[in-house]
């Protein structure tokens, strides 16, 4: 660590990403007992952690064709899960996105390399929405991930084309057709094999799988996700 970065240590210290106090790691110890890690069993297409051992896709999954291939998730959407990427997205608490992406590193990179990601690609967020907010948290998480993976970040590869309404206002079907044409991607953009999308949470999948298809329309083989949370399935 050189003299600058211990010099932003002491002005602005580390601190938790869920209970804001001052830790030597992004999340402390009392924390990490309290956020519950997604494990085994889980579904094979989204990574939804279910109750069933014997299943092997969640009951949304089960029988549904996805434009994605699959996608890894670290939370349950939860307790202070919940609080924390609230302040992330809505109280300008950029800084957790380092601990969200540390974490994606942590328990995903051989599954990334696995997945035999070209390029790391955020989920878009619509230019008023954006511009309101002053930053699109998929797009912070992507930049430290791509940078401890040593994967190149792709934030200029598609675009949100309408501003829907906030997901938690549908159903899921409602979701998906407001979703239909929304994303478009960006012309001359270079093709790339194998892309993975970076979202802060999985609810129906929707957006994610919207966003995979204008990819594989465009000639992307594969398309991954991984997100910060997720909720629980049967």
């Amino acid at each position: 660590m050189n003299l600058w970065e211990k010099g932003l240590g002491i002005l602005y210290p580390q601190t938790c990403c869920f209970c804001g106090k001052v830790s030597r790691e992004s999340i402390c110890s009392a924390c990490k007992k309290q956020v519950e890690y997604i494990s085994e069993p889980r579904c094979k297409k989204c990574g939804k952690p279910i109750r069933q051992g014997t299943k092997e896709f969640c009951y949304d999954c089960e029988g549904k064709n996805t434009y994605y291939d699959q996608g890894k998730n670290i939370w349950l959407h939860k307790g202070p899960v919940k609080r924390s990427i609230y302040e992330f997205k809505y109280k300008n608490r950029r800084i957790y996105g380092v601990c969200y992406a540390k974490e994606m590193y942590r328990l995903y990179q051989e599954k990334i390399r696995e997945w035999g990601v070209t390029c790391i690609v955020p989920i878009p967020l619509y230019r008023k929405r954006k511009r309101n907010r002053g930053y699109n948290q998929a797009e912070i998480i992507a930049k430290h991930l791509g940078r401890l993976v040593g994967i190149k970040v792709d934030t200029r590869a598609g675009e949100r084309i309408q501003n829907t309404k906030p997901r938690k206002e549908l159903g899921p079907k409602e979701r998906k057709r407001s979703l239909q044409h929304a994303f478009r991607i960006k012309k001359g953009w270079k093709c790339e094999r194998s892309v993975l999308l970076i979202d802060d949470i999985y609810t129906t999948g929707s957006t994610i799988d919207c966003v995979a298809k204008v990819l594989k329309e465009y000639g992307v083989s594969k398309v991954w996700f991984l997100t910060i949370s997720i909720g629980q399935g049967l």
